[in-house]
């Protein structure tokens, strides 16, 4: 029988350790800053995450808080609209 030193009947075959990650499926490119707005990661940091050692992730992560002033504004969406004077199916105030 196949099984892990934990577990001689082979339960613990498909038991891993988590991968840290700052992820929260929030995934969205930010146009210029070109991070993802949910967890601050670059496009090629999240393409090798799963390719990185514990360490390199760790050190990723130490450095993601001071990336939030980069894609914290945003024009977009609900807020943008509404900053600039528009609402719903309402044209923006500088429009005729």
């Amino acid at each position: 029988m196949a099984g892990g030193a934990d577990d001689p009947r082979g339960r613990n075959v498909w038991r891993r350790e988590a991968v840290s990650s700052p992820c929260v499926n929030i995934c969205v490119m930010h146009p210029e800053a070109r991070l993802c707005t949910g967890c601050l990661r670059t496009g090629e940091e999240i393409a090798a995450w799963s390719r990185l050692t514990e360490e390199e992730r760790l050190a990723i992560m130490a450095k993601l808080p001071a990336r939030g002033p980069l894609v914290s504004s945003r024009r977009g969406g609900r807020q943008g609209r509404l900053g600039r004077g528009a609402s719903r199916g309402k044209p923006d105030q500088g429009e005729t």
